[in-house]
């Protein structure tokens, strides 16, 4: 078993550990100090703000009556035993795709663990530009767009390599 961990992407798993336990560490804090839609200013383009997430990503279907929690809550199952599978599969070589798998892996458990317990995700990072706000997020939501950007970088990246090598 210690080979399979090795030798796979199942080697980087400890940052979806890490993205779990600071997600939700964030969340238990802000739940015991702040009221919900408190805000507080931190600096002249962020607050936190304690929110309630009852859809996905932007609120998106926030209002629909109940199904999509666990709508939702079943694509991130989903979504988590393939990137697991993914990240067991992953040659010992690759980098950049089983971390960004695994960022993706952490923020996606996060937030399914909010679903599941509360039956909503809970949400503070508050940017914003004068009165446009980005819709507030968590660290679960940065872990999944750092994985989002790097699977980006990834495809740009092996691509161009692979280019080089079939040019040789």
């Amino acid at each position: 078993m210690p080979n399979i961990i090795a030798n796979t992407g199942l080697r980087f798993v400890w940052i979806s550990v890490v993205v779990l336990v600071l997600d939700q560490w964030t969340k238990f804090a802000i739940v015991d100090s702040m009221r919900l839609y408190e805000s507080i200013q931190v600096t002249g383009f962020f607050n936190l703000t304690y929110v309630h997430n009852y859809g996905a990503a932007f609120s998106f279907l926030h209002d629909a009556g109940g199904w999509q929690r666990w709508f939702f809550t079943a694509i991130a199952v989903v979504v988590s035993a393939l990137l697991l599978y993914w990240l067991k599969q992953a040659p010992k070589q690759q980098l950049r795709l089983p971390i960004a798998f695994s960022f993706i892996l952490g923020g996606a458990i996060g937030n399914v663990y909010d679903r599941l317990v509360h039956g909503y995700v809970i949400d503070f990072l508050d940017f914003y530009y004068q009165q446009w706000h980005w819709p507030a997020f968590n660290v679960a939501d940065s872990a999944i767009f750092i994985g989002a950007a790097l699977l980006i970088i990834d495809m740009l990246f092996s691509k161009e390599s692979e280019e080089n090598r079939e040019s040789k």
